[in-house]
């Protein structure tokens, strides 16, 4: 296997930078002659291109195909950041979040359908820790927020806060998730606003998929708005990142891709579209906010009033600080049922661990390989 791939969460992955989303786009195409079959997980950003593969066999062909196109290979880049969440009621818990997430169940996790957003692996809680996280996720999806309202209760929810915009939603354990509900934008009706400008549409070919990608690269390109095209079996999903549908140039653009994608005789079908974000309490924001910013390897959100941490080539889920009280002292103490992990490349491991400690970790605990 070509040293350029390694296994990470998801499965075998490879990085190539790229110059633009264009470029980005060649490659897919290249890659759609190489699988017939079925497209791979393929998601193109400004800065290059993710290619997730279920076939090894693929993997001598793609990267010989890469490197004709001039795109480099960075493992370094590989990094998927998950949830685990541990519960004393886990049959409960994982039904809770199946239902406010619309995932997959797979063995002990829930899985995002689309592969985009991240999975939730269900783990076992000998002992109670009762008092609230400093941790919670944020869900935005294509409903009212009555509808997420009802759902979440559905699914055995105990609404713990309800306003206008949102809902603060805790499962059987405690643990909190705040839901919004969508909305849809007013010039591009084929485009779903949660927390982003995202639309999905549904394809019957490769062929396709890779001719809208090529498209949508084009024309973000040449509007200067960098947008995630992830490619799937099944469809390709367009996304602008979260908040830069206010960019004043995002209804133009949108309005284009959406003619595009018409053109191939497509239709959006928004219900499988999602904004996952975690939120993390803290008494030092910026302290915790630089800490976590070693641990991801994220860049900081620079707006004014704003604490996001942000994956460089949009990858993965933003990391958020809100501010907690300083005298809460036994819910800092108390460990939480929520926790971010981060898988990275086997030979990447040991220097983002010793980086972390430098920023001012500590190893709380070390498991034993099993392989």
């Amino acid at each position: 296997m070509s040293n350029q791939w390694r296994v990470l969460g998801s499965g075998l992955s490879a990085w190539f930078d790229a110059e633009s989303q264009t470029a980005g786009a060649a490659l897919a195409e290249r890659i759609a002659e190489l699988s017939p079959g079925g497209l791979p997980l393929m998601e193109l950003r400004d800065r290059g291109v993710r290619v997730r593969v279920p076939d090894p066999e693929l993997v001598a062909g793609i990267s010989a195909t890469a490197k004709e196109l001039g795109l480099t290979a960075d493992p370094s880049a590989l990094q998927e950041l998950h949830l685990g969440v541990e519960a004393v009621d886990r049959t409960s818990v994982a039904s809770f979040w199946h239902a406010v997430l619309g995932y997959d169940r797979a063995a002990d996790s829930l899985v995002d359908p689309l592969r985009r957003d991240p999975t939730f692996s269900i783990r076992s809680l000998d002992e109670p820790r009762p008092l609230r996280n400093r941790i919670h996720v944020d869900v935005v999806r294509p409903w009212t927020l009555a509808q997420a309202r009802e759902t979440a209760r559905t699914a055995g929810g105990r609404e713990a806060q309800a306003g206008d915009y949102y809902s603060t939603v805790a499962d059987a354990d405690g643990n909190e998730v705040d839901i919004v509900g969508g909305d849809v934008a007013q010039d591009a009706t084929d485009w779903q606003l949660l927390f982003g400008g995202m639309t999905f549409y549904p394809t019957a070919s490769p062929g396709q998929a890779v001719s809208l990608a090529s498209t949508v690269a084009g024309l973000a390109d040449a509007a200067g708005i960098p947008l995630l095209v992830d490619l799937r079996p099944d469809g390709v999903v367009i996304d602008t990142g979260k908040d830069l549908w206010e960019d004043e140039r995002f209804a133009d653009l949108a309005g284009r891709v959406q003619s595009a994608a018409h053109e191939l005789g497509l239709t959006a079908d928004p219900t499988r579209l999602r904004f996952v974000q975690f939120g993390m309490d803290a008494v030092d924001v910026p302290a915790m906010r630089s800490f976590w910013q070693t641990v991801l390897g994220y860049e900081a959100d620079n707006r004014p009033y704003v604490t996001d941490l942000n994956d460089p080539r949009r990858l993965n889920p933003v990391l958020f600080f809100q501010q907690m009280d300083a005298t809460d002292e036994a819910r800092r103490r108390q460990r939480n049922r929520l926790r971010p992990e981060l898988f990275v490349a086997h030979d990447h491991a040991q220097p983002r661990i010793d980086a972390i400690l430098t920023a001012g970790g500590r190893i709380v605990d070390r498991p034993t390989p099993t392989r």
